[in-house]
């Protein structure tokens, strides 16, 4: 009773006439894990990201619902899952295939906020309608850099001297096309854009979408200095689990058509990649992050205080954990993701939540948080219906957080990948299956201490897997084997346990 009444205070505060509607920034930034200094990684240096969350929540088990761009980005944006939308790849757009289902830019938009996008939101392309979605989710057209026409350019200074599209890249500023890179141009953008709405009446929903540290590693060099080689964490899970199933295998391939990771020779499937290269991308990878999070610091100093701020990765990416690279598998580097969410008036400290949540659930928490509902109603099961959600809101979670209250949250989140055989291929591509090409469906769920994951038959045409054809199964106790190295499925001792998880994931997430 206590818990509900003061869920209610806060709630009519959020309605109260004489409390202006709260502003919204919703930073994306792409192929983010939580490799940030709040979240404990020793290679990260993130000053800016850890005064935010000094002031924020912090969710500690945040996952996506499918570790690849598009299909990601799409889900969180109209809170659906991929079998919702039936988009596992690039290149269909969910209100020309599925339903003319509601964004949550379209939703502030419809409400009485000025909505505009910066840079990488939707991703670009067949699955935003080439337009990321406007007009239906943006007052105006979103906003994208003339330098990215760049990303994939022969830009790179090689060790012979010559230009190259190679994986790292570390760039004197002035010596590129336009002497700036795309995402600084998103932050000029969005300072510009803040500047105008000082004299909007109207609140805005701004999402901003920075692009590192996506590869390529393309960022000032000097942000080099701040992660010296010598210092450098190499993973302790390096190598291939033995029990993995050859179907869970994400093989790089984007990696390895870089030049210069080409030049390496690298056998394909499962050639490992040398110890110094693996350190360099680590290096790389954290010295981009630096580089953006300068940009959000600077960001940050324009937004006011009535502003709720949201900032998360899209999924994560992998740095030689399991021998692997990149996104593309089930893999916890390749779902997890970074949330930080900042309140005006529900909190001024660091607060943090061990709590499963998913990024499905951030359209009916911000929706929450607005005052503008008290709530979305759970998407049915065999219904099209344009607002609704296949989340939870977290305002229930994050009310009882700031009062010291226990609240008990998700007991299971879920997530899945797809692939086009049993086996790595370049050909069809197994880490970026087409629709047509995918075969198979690795569906998983997670508990607070296990991951379970069925790599099932998937109908391509039906959207739906065959429970009954099995090609091979996962199970990691993440109390124990939190890096995920041994693969506990099939064993005598635990086949009660993998009944009950394989029950629960068939029933999926409605019934949990």
């Amino acid at each position: 009773m206590k818990f509900k009444l003061q869920f209610f205070i806060i709630f009519l505060l959020l309605k109260s006439s004489t409390y202006a509607k709260p502003n919204i920034l919703f930073l994306v930034v792409d192929d983010l894990r939580p490799s940030l200094q709040v979240y404990g990684d020793q290679n990260s240096y993130t000053p800016n990201i850890n005064k935010l969350a000094a002031k924020s929540y912090l969710f500690t088990k945040a996952y996506a619902q499918q570790a690849l761009c598009a299909p990601s980005r799409n889900s969180f944006l109209t809170s659906r899952r991929p079998d919702s939308l039936h988009l596992y790849d690039f290149y269909s757009y969910w209100r020309d295939v599925v339903g003319n289902f509601t964004t949550i830019p379209q939703f502030f938009k419809e409400n009485g906020y000025h909505t505009y996008s910066i840079g990488k939101v939707f991703h670009p392309g067949a699955s935003s309608n080439w337009s990321d979605d406007s007009p239906y989710s943006w007052s105006k057209k979103p906003y994208h850099p003339s330098t990215e026409k760049y990303t994939n350019a022969k830009v790179c200074v090689s060790s012979d001297g010559g230009l190259a599209r190679n994986l790292i890249c570390p760039i004197i500023l002035e010596e590129q096309p336009q002497k700036i890179l795309p995402d600084q141009q998103s932050l000029n953008a969005a300072i510009k854009y803040l500047e105008i709405q000082k004299n909007n009446s109207k609140p805005y929903f701004l999402a901003v979408g920075f692009h590192k540290p996506h590869i390529p590693f393309k960022f000032p060099s000097e942000y080099l200095t701040f992660h010296p080689l010598n210092k450098i964490k190499f993973p302790k899970n390096s190598f291939q689990p033995p029990l993995l199933p050859s179907v869970a295998w994400n093989p790089w391939t984007d990696l390895r058509k870089r030049d210069d990771i080409k030049k390496l020779n690298i056998s394909f499937p499962f050639g490992r990649m040398p110890k110094n290269v693996t350190l360099k991308i680590i290096q790389s990878y954290h010295a981009s992050l630096t580089y953006v999070d300068h940009l959000i610091g600077k960001l940050l100093e324009k937004v006011d205080k009535n502003t709720i701020i949201v900032l998360f990765g899209d999924h994560g990416w992998s740095m030689g954990e399991h021998g692997e690279f990149a996104k593309y598998s089930n893999f916890e580097v390749a779902a997890k993701v970074p949330l930080i969410i900042r309140v005006p008036k529900l909190n001024e400290g660091h607060i943090i939540s061990h709590e499963l949540v998913e990024l499905v659930d951030l359209f009916p928490t911000l929706v929450h948080l607005s005052g503008l509902s008290s709530g979305m109603q759970t998407c049915p099961k065999d219904k099209t219906v344009k607002l609704c959600t296949e989340g939870k809101s977290l305002v229930p979670l994050m009310v009882s957080l700031a009062h010291g209250q226990a609240y008990e949250g998700k007991k299971a989140i879920f997530y899945q990948y797809p692939r086009p055989g049993t086996f790595p291929t370049q050909h069809p591509n197994s880490d970026k299956p087409t629709l047509h090409e995918i075969k198979i469906m690795g569906y998983s769920i997670k508990t607070k201490q296990f991951r379970y994951t069925m790599w099932t038959y998937f109908d391509n045409e039906k959207f739906t897997p065959n429970w009954k054809k099995v090609y091979a199964t996962e199970l990691y106790d993440h109390l124990f084997d939190p890096e995920e190295e041994n693969n506990l499925a099939g064993k005598a001792s635990l086949s009660n346990l993998e009944n009950s998880l394989k029950t629960a994931l068939i029933k999926g997430w409605r019934y949990i």
